[in-house]
């Protein structure tokens, strides 16, 4: 089979990697990609809204199965454009794309749906939302962009003058361009989060293993969000006991509301989650394969990707097993100094050879490019470097063996993944 893949990042990278282990696939091909997923597929260079472009090139090269990675094309329609052109591809249409695409849209479902989540209220004007702040004189407040922001659209706000900020950045000053047009005021729930994705086909829904990101830029959770400085699976904490209560109360109920809306969900549902006293909540919805997370899920499945694929395209997703193994992943991001704020990039990155030949060891191109035979940053996530080992403090450990190899000019990375 001949598959393109969609994107072109740490997530895509980690997607063509596990379907290149595939029997039935023959040749990959990846848009834009990048500088690690060059040495695995064909890159093409096409932007991955322009559906039109891919399309045709999908056509061209008799493309049998089209995986479509990030969020923006999805909530844009990829999906869409590719069956209408007759072509198979995975991923959810953009009519049920929205539970990610609109903030909105999903704390209304959960509401109607009685899917545990935090209070809310909805503002499309900023002094409105800024006296329901003052109102309400509760801290932390969560402040949430209503569309795609690159996974920095919330900002939680220790006071007032922090609160009034977000709201006048993504409102008035359109910090995340028409993202901000409506924003989403929230309470703050206290708890760890768990982020749990799950294969579904509309009618059957099968959870994957949890696991656990680290958002803020520096350690002890401090700093800026970011779009996930590193992962670890399984979490410590999200037990079977908990996963059967979730999957009751929040995952199979979210696949019957988006039925019951006519939005029928086939894809990757992304269930970010915070485990509370009074039980587990949902804090937002994606409707993909999260990134950094991708790149400690994969690793760990030893179904082949390709036949769950190719199960949802059908909806015949229970007529498979789907196994992984009980080890433990953790992904350590090397980030640009300076992420996720002013970066450069450019810079000749040393050390991936010796790094690639240690056992236990992945390597996850995210922002990548290659010259020759070297690779170069070019993004502000530059690598995903994942140890696995039969423990989670044991994968903690080779990760980190990995992350010492390598190196670049202004590197950063966090360094206590895995530690929460």
């Amino acid at each position: 089979m001949k598959v393109l893949v969609i994107g072109g990042g740490g997530r895509e990278h980690t997607i063509v990697w596990k379907l290149s282990q595939s029997p039935k696939v023959d040749e990959i091909y990846c848009a834009p990609g990048n500088g690690g997923i060059s040495a695995i597929a064909t890159c093409v260079d096409i932007k991955v809204t322009d559906f039109e472009a891919l399309v045709a090139f999908a056509k061209e090269k008799k493309i049998d199965l089209t995986v479509v990675g990030p969020d923006d094309p999805l909530v844009l329609g990829a999906v869409d454009a590719f069956e209408t052109a007759g072509l198979r591809v995975f991923g959810p249409r953009a009519n049920a794309a929205i539970i990610e695409g609109s903030k909105v849209f999903s704390k209304d479902l959960m509401k109607r749906y009685g899917i545990p989540t935090a209070r809310y209220e909805v503002f499309d004007d900023s002094a409105s939302a800024i006296e329901y702040i003052r109102e309400q004189n509760s801290y932390p407040a969560v402040i949430k962009a209503e569309g795609l922001a690159l996974g920095k659209g919330v900002i939680i706000a220790q006071d007032f003058e922090q609160a009034q900020a977000a709201v006048t950045d993504m409102m008035d000053n359109k910090l995340f361009g028409a993202a901000g047009n409506r924003v989403v005021v929230e309470e703050f729930l206290t708890g760890q989060e768990v982020s749990v994705l799950a294969f579904t086909d509309g009618k059957t829904i099968v959870p994957m293993v949890s696991a656990q990101d680290h958002k803020r830029a520096y350690d002890n959770d401090e700093g800026p969000n970011t779009g996930g400085m590193g992962t670890f699976s399984p979490s410590r904490l999200y037990d079977e006991k908990i996963a059967e209560e979730t999957y009751r109360t929040i995952i199979e109920p979210t696949m019957h509301a988006m039925n019951k809306e006519g939005r029928t969900f086939k894809g990757v549902l992304y269930f970010g989650l915070i485990m509370t006293e009074n039980g587990v909540k949902v804090i937002e919805y994606n409707a993909r394969f999260g990134d950094p997370e991708t790149q400690v899920v994969l690793p760990r499945l030893k179904t082949d990707l390709l036949t769950i694929f190719e199960a949802i395209v059908d909806e015949k997703l229970d007529e498979i097993d789907i196994e992984w193994s009980d080890n433990a992943a953790v992904c350590v991001v090397a980030a640009s100094g300076g992420y996720p704020k002013s970066y450069k990039s450019g810079y000749c990155i040393q050390g991936l050879d010796k790094t690639a030949q240690m056992d236990d060891i992945c390597i996850f191109h995210a922002g990548t490019k290659r010259d020759g035979d070297n690779y170069l940053t070019a993004g502000g996530r530059v690598l995903g470097i994942v140890g696995l080992a039969p423990t989670l403090d044991a994968a903690i450990k080779r990760a980190y063996e990995g992350v010492r190899e390598i190196s670049f000019t202004d590197m950063h990375y966090r360094k206590d993944i895995g530690v929460k």
